[in-house]
């Protein structure tokens, strides 16, 4: 098993999870964080850390596609292991449906 990011966290981007991640393997996207399926240790520390429940084992329905959406993004997109501030629209898009289509970025964050 391993934990991945779904689109929840897109447009939020709350960083309470690196905080807490033993094996920093969070990567930061412009608008989004996704976890590095292969360097996920399972231990979920980091999904009860995560205020929109965007942080899911692969064990959830759905969660196939996001192990390879997580797995992809973490190859191109820097560490973060420091907690930022939420995106300025996080509270708006909360529980917003259909962010991927509407928000996701491709850009990487800075990291950190």
């Amino acid at each position: 098993m391993t934990y991945i990011v779904n689109d929840s966290c897109i447009g939020c981007k709350h960083t309470d999870c690196v905080e807490v991640c033993p094996v920093d393997c969070f990567y930061e996207g412009e608008n989004m964080l996704v976890i590095n399926p292969d360097e996920c240790i399972d231990c979920g520390v980091c999904e009860p850390e995560c205020p929109v429940d965007a942080i899911l084992p692969d064990t959830e329905p759905g969660a196939e596609t996001w192990v390879e959406f997580n797995r992809k993004y973490s190859e191109l997109w820097p560490v973060i292991i420091s907690k930022k501030d939420a995106l300025p629209e996080a509270d708006e898009r909360d529980g917003e449906e259909g962010k991927l289509e509407k928000y996701f970025s491709e850009n990487p964050g800075e990291g950190g």
